[in-house]
């Protein structure tokens, strides 16, 4: 089996992309070389990447931000009609507008934040139709919900044991640790059980 590389700033695009990285691993490698190590773990990676290509470790997100629109999500009155911003964030004002339009049981969600910030330009009434559908979808019994890439782990132990129901989590367990520690993709595949 193929050994491991050392993520530090002698690696490789191809062995950064091959190889499972945990959090703490890329913001560790990030504190030492000057990284920004805010953001979840895809933002975390583009920015390694951009690293590896370039050697550079400017914010590769300061262009993104340029267009940020100055709506403020904490202080401004929100109606039906208010337009979902690239500055939308969560929040006390944000709640509060949701419990008033949807009720005391509204709760933010993944799916439903997943899906606001994939949706600059629709209203918050398009939200609240949206936060409707995905409760009702809670509701059935075979609902199974999207896991998002960057949860590698949850999306290797959920198809490991779907496909193999007579075994338990730590088989599963077992087998992510060995495929992890290999080049390639970390999805689960059948081959999987032959990993010793």
């Amino acid at each position: 089996m193929e050994k491991r590389p050392n993520l530090d700033r002698n690696i490789t695009l191809a062995d950064f992309n091959d190889f499972y990285w945990l959090k703490e691993e890329l913001a560790d490698f990030c504190k030492r070389v000057g990284i920004s190590t805010s953001g979840g773990k895809i933002e975390i990676s583009d920015r390694i990447r951009h690293y590896i290509l370039t050697g550079k470790t400017d914010k590769i997100e300061a262009a993104k931000s340029k267009g940020k629109s100055k709506f403020d999500w904490s202080k401004e009155k929100l109606t039906l009609k208010t337009e979902i911003t690239d500055s939308y964030k969560n929040g006390e004002n944000v709640r509060s507008f949701f419990i008033q339009e949807i009720g005391s049981h509204f709760a933010f969600n993944v799916i439903f934040m997943k899906w606001i910030k994939e949706n600059v330009g629709k209203t918050l009434g398009d939200a609240i139709i949206e936060w409707n559908r995905i409760n009702e979808l809670k509701k059935d019994k075979n609902y199974v919900s999207e896991i998002d890439p960057q949860f590698e782990y949850n999306r290797y132990m959920r198809a490991f044991l779907a496909d193999n129901p007579e075994l338990s989590s730590k088989d599963a367990m077992r087998h992510w640790k060995l495929k992890r520690s290999q080049r390639g993709t970390n999805e689960y595949e059948r081959t999987d059980l032959e990993m010793k």
